[in-house]
């Protein structure tokens, strides 16, 4: 065969040929610069997916990027070879420890002193081909993932002459190299020359220096500025929502700084807390150490201008009466989610202040207080962890899910796991690996969490006894039992590098304040999104010296796994498709919030989706729950745009999919059936809502929603009218498109049992010369309310909400050209709609079918089958590759039958839906066009030893496959 009729010289022709040039889009040359499509650290994890063998010829490593390759430089299969060097001193010691330990990598040390050590150069060893990756990138996070990098990927045959060119390149690299060694380590360690310049601490992002002014930065102006706002409309409240370590303390001195007040009351739960923010506030303000006081078991300073005081002391009987209402013009609290309780409560009823400011990371809680109702709803800023980490307020996180030890028997520990389980030589013995593994090599300063406080004793006292990484590991243990004295000196052992963890169970979730935590290791289960969150927290702040943020998360087989991917990516849409999608996506990029990342072993991933499949994330009782969180929020009752604005729960399932009958559903129905209003829908009103939520509130194509939406605001729409304002909206404007959305809106489109179901009622009426909205609907939609109705007892308000909604999802995720987007679920029915077909065929719509009207033919596969599907069903669809599927036609066909002309000859667009198994549910991931080729006559088992006819072919995608996507579906569960 000719090189160039193979997939690599096809590529090869296409990449610098002819780009009209058909190929498989895998081995063609790319440059990869770090833009939204392509970064520098997927294409390195890419290409190891498929080599044999790899060398990284690089000047600069770093910890961080070194972190973001662990999980995939440790689940290679092949060998691998780094060559890098001490130019500069760049390269921290600790980076040569780490990859010391990487067992299948050796790591050579160039020494070519006359020269400079530049190379920038990755290699990978396929069996069939060699591809490079050349360019201007280092091994460091922020070349990987951010810088404007260029760097040209390109692929040969492994004796072709670039390829020889490259092993020849790296050979006299390595003959001037030696390979890396503790005693080199240790000697590099001693002559290294630090360069400030170079380093890569976050030193200099820390606010300012410890004498001086301090200045906000961009997010606190932002905050103060918002304040003020508040202030000059005369409000007397307001709480500022802030993540763990984002300078909330500081934050609330610069806003004091600001107002200028007479005499100022700072509130907190621990003296710990109260300690470090008077310190802050006395770097802000710059007043002499004799203006601030505490209020604090017998330390009673309650003459000073600031005033710092635990909730304790304060709401004492006796104390509280001795200062007037007035006698503070501002009072700040912080965790104010705690303020709930009674003793807060009296502090609060007391005091008159003219601003009272509530610092808060979690105001969601599960204890029925609101903390927004305290503060009349007034909320001028809120920065989560992913903005917070984005905005680079906090330190980078590397997060390894890996899989709990599990014994001989294949058993994990699990939620009813015994004490002798958790604490078992072998799993401590597993422990100690992981953190070899994954943790850092050295100077390590964690906390550990665990489930049980015996565990937490036990534990310690197995690690005191284990070595790790060439010393003994030093631990302690602090529990609620542990006085306040006795944290703080565990805590500044901690900090001192007297010991190396702390471990706990719950104590550390929230209030707790030790910057130097450069490694969080989780044991147990997770019980909420929110304690995870807290935990995850205790180590971002910034701190001299530390770059980033290490987290192992022990998982086991625990009902609750599904919470962990809902805490990392923030997703709170309790659309499992949604969460699932995202810890697919992950998989592709491993990078969260800039360049965070997360990483699961194959084990852990699993029993994330395992749990997730069970979990129950929807019913009438959950979505009630949400509702209040957002009424709590808001001070009234949310729409539908509130969850999508919030990003909280995804507001198509509270208006669809709250509970399994066929009544007719909506987000009103859903209030109704709450007892959240008085006055629920009509019946008439009820199944066009019904309509409006289940078929286009998903905003899968805006198309029907900007329709409704004009013809709400005016009398008629020509088409060319419409087709006008779809163009000009940059949505698909072609006459099937538009007669499909006729097709839709008249109800023409569905059986005549949907059409019952939606009322019998089309939404418009289609001639000639355009479109009105029926009478009906407008007659409702018109309707005056019934006296003393709410806003959320109308039609019109419910309508006007889900069109809205509708239309901001549709952009939000990508669905606004109107076209079927690679990547994203849909069901039949959808796909029927979408491809412009005239009618719903999706009770027929099995294995595959076409439509003369589009031209179009959906192909549906499920990739794993069920055990008890037929002989004659069980087709042996099967990937060949990313960019291609081995398929099966019907049974009892043949390269004659009729059916399969068109899709032999691609006659029609074929289109490729795949699911995994029916566990999955009723939609299908949209794989993209494909085309047909090498079809053949086969045969197949039929039941009772009989063979069918059936026809093979294989399916190649324009496009190819996700890796990660790709990977998921054809992994057996």
């Amino acid at each position: 065969m000719s090189p160039l009729n193979t997939a690599l010289g096809q590529d090869t022709v296409f990449g610098f040929l002819d780009a009209a040039t058909h190929s498989d889009h895998l081995l063609n040359p790319l440059l990869i610069a770090n833009n939204d499509e392509e970064k520098m650290l997927h294409a390195i994890r890419q290409e190891l997916s498929n080599a044999k063998h790899f060398v990284f010829s690089v000047a600069f490593i770093s910890s961080r990027g070194i972190a973001l390759l662990k999980e995939a430089l440790l689940q290679f299969k092949g060998t691998g070879e780094i060559i890098t060097s001490n130019y500069l001193d760049f390269n921290d010691p600790v980076v040569f420890r780490e990859l010391l330990l990487l067992k299948n990598v050796r790591t050579f040390i160039h020494e070519d002193v006359d020269r400079g050590f530049h190379a920038k150069g990755y290699v990978f060893h396929r069996e069939d081909a060699v591809t490079a990756i050349v360019g201007s990138s280092n091994l460091t996070d922020n070349a990987l993932l951010v810088n404007q990098e260029w760097n040209l990927r390109f692929s040969a045959f492994p004796d072709g002459d670039i390829a020889l060119q490259l092993n020849d390149a790296v050979d006299r690299q390595k003959d001037r190299s030696q390979e890396l060694t503790e005693d080199w380590i240790s000697d590099y360690e001693q002559h290294r020359k630090f360069h400030p310049q170079l380093s890569h601490s976050t030193n200099s992002s820390l606010q300012a220096p410890l004498a001086g002014q301090i200045y906000p930065n961009d997010m606190q102006m932002r905050a103060l500025e918002a304040i003020q706002e508040l202030r000059n409309l005369g409000e007397d409240k307001a709480v500022i929502i802030s993540a763990t370590g984002t300078g909330k303390t500081i934050l609330a001195a610069l806003a004091v700084r600001a107002a200028e007040p007479k005499r100022v009351l700072f509130i907190a739960h621990r003296e710990q807390i109260l300690n470090k923010a008077m310190i802050e506030f006395q770097r802000v303000l710059q007043e002499g150490e004799d203006r601030f006081g505490k209020l604090v078991g017998s330390t009673r300073q309650t003459s000073r201008k600031y005033l710092f005081s635990t909730v304790q002391s304060l709401s004492r009987d006796g104390t509280l009466e001795t200062f007037a209402p007035n006698a503070f013009d501002y009072i700040v609290i912080d965790e104010v989610h705690r303020a709930g309780a009674e003793s807060y409560r009296r502090i609060i009823d007391h005091f008159t202040p003219s601003f009272l400011l509530g610092l808060t990371a979690t105001p969601e809680r599960t204890d029925g207080f609101n903390v927004f109702e305290l503060f009349d709803y007034n909320v001028p800023f809120e920065i989560r962890l992913h903005e917070a980490l984005e905005e680079k307020m906090l330190v980078p996180f590397h997060y390894y899910g890996v899989t709990d030890f599990i014994n001989d028997d294949n058993e994990t520990i699990d939620d009813v796991a015994q004490l002798s389980n958790l604490v078992a030589e072998e799993r401590v013995k597993h422990i100690l690996k992981i953190l070899q593994r994954y943790g850092h090599p050295s100077n390590v300063r964690g906390l550990m969490f665990c489930s049980r406080k015996e565990e937490a004793h036990e534990l310690s006292s197995w690690l005191n006894r284990s070595h790790l990484n060439g010393r003994v590991l030093r631990t302690k243990v602090l529990t609620g039992e542990n006085s306040s004295e006795e944290r703080e000196l565990v805590i500044q052992e901690l900090e001192d590098r007297e010991i190396d963890y702390i471990l706990t169970v719950d104590i550390f979730n929230e209030g707790i304040d030790i910057p130097p935590v450069n490694q969080v290791v989780m044991l147990r289960g997770t019980q909420s999104s929110i304690i995870f969150t807290q935990q995850l927290g205790r180590g971002l702040r910034k701190a001299p010296g530390k770059d980033h943020l290490r987290v192992i998360d022990f998982i086991g087989n625990y009902t609750n796994n599904y919470l962990i991917p809902i805490a990392l990516f923030g997703d709170n849409s309790r659309n499992k498709d949604s969460i699932r999608k995202n810890l697919l996506d992950n998989n592709s990029t491993n990078t969260i919030a800039g360049v965070s990342s997360v990483n699961f072993d194959a084990i852990a991933q699993e029993r994330i989706l395992e749990s997730l499949s069970k979990a129950r994330l929807i019913g009438k009782q959950i979505f009630k729950r949400d509702i209040q969180q957002l009424i709590n929020r808001l001070g009234r009752l949310p729409q539908l745009f509130d969850f999508a604005r919030f990003d909280t729960v995804d507001p198509v399932l509270i208006a669809s999919q709250y509970e399994n009958s066929s009544k007719p559903k909506s987000y009103w129905s859903l209030l109704k059936d709450l007892k959240l209003v008085q006055q629920g829908p009509t019946p008439e009103e009820a199944s066009l809502l019904h309509f409006l939520s289940d078929e286009i509130l998903n905003g899968k194509r805006p198309h029907e929603l900007l329709l409704l939406q004009q013809l709400l605001d005016r009398t008629a729409l020509t088409r060319s009218e419409f087709s006008e304002l779809l163009e000009s909206k940059g949505a698909k404007s072609d006459d099937l498109t538009l007669d499909s959305v006729e097709n839709i809106l008249s109800l023409s489109f569905y059986t005549d049992a949907q059409i019952k179901k939606f009322g019998g009622s089309p939404l418009i009426v289609a001639n000639p010369n355009g479109y009105q909205l029926s009478s009906t609907f407008r007659r409702l939609y018109e309707a005056t309310p019934s006296p003393g109705c709410i806003p959320e007892e109308s039609f019109q308000e419910h309508v006007n909400d889900i069109i809205k909604t509708g239309l901001f999802l549709s952009r939000e995720r990508g669905y606004w050209s109107g076209d079927l987007k690679a990547g994203s679920m849909y069901s039949r029915r959808e796909v029927c709609r979408l491809l412009n077909w005239p009618k719903n065929h999706e009770s027929t719509l099995y294995g595959y079918k076409r439509d003369d009207v589009s031209s179009t033919c959906p192909i549906f596969v499920t990739y794993h089958k069920d055990e008890d599907v037929t002989e004659s069903t069980k087709y042996g669809d099967e990937f060949i590759s990313p960019q291609a599927m081995h398929w099966y036609s019907r049974s009892k066909r043949t390269l004659h039958s009729n059916e399969l002309k068109p899709i032999i000859n691609n006659e029609d667009d074929l289109h490729l839906f795949v699911k995994k198994d029916d566990a999955e549910g009723k939609d299908f991931y949209y794989l993209g066009r494909v085309q047909s080729s090498n079809h053949e006559d086969q045969k197949m088992p039929g039941g009772e030893g009989s063979m069918l006819d059936v026809v093979t072919m294989d399916l190649n995608l324009v496009s190819p496959v996700e890796q990660s996507l790709y990977e998921y579906l054809v992994r057996s569960s």
